[in-house]
């Protein structure tokens, strides 16, 4: 679990990334899912969005996807959601420490 001041460095850092995952009208499957574990054991922090034609919202998508895959749900703003987990072996995210 990320404190809130870890939270808002998260945040920080999402600002200038890219995003990288799309939920589209096929809505959550195996390989979204599959995609978004790749891309955080390389990346640890990633950034997605859910397209108006999918049939989930970007809340519920990125609350299912970060359960699926052991992360933690950094933001969801509009259609955009913002994804953390820790790489145990390689951390490249040095995170503020907790009180």
């Amino acid at each position: 679990m990320i404190t809130s001041k870890q939270r808002a460095y998260l945040r920080s850092l999402a600002n200038s990334i890219d995003t990288i995952l799309m939920v589209g009208k096929g809505g959550m499957s195996g390989e979204i899912i599959k995609q978004a574990d790749d891309a955080l054991t390389a990346r640890e922090l990633i950034k997605g969005k859910v397209l108006e034609t999918a049939p989930v919202s970007s809340r519920e998508a990125a609350e299912e996807i970060a359960q699926a895959v052991r992360a933690d749900v950094v933001q969801v703003i509009g259609a955009k959601f913002v994804l953390y987990r820790r790489n145990e072996k390689e951390p490249q995210i040095i995170l503020p420490k907790a009180k």
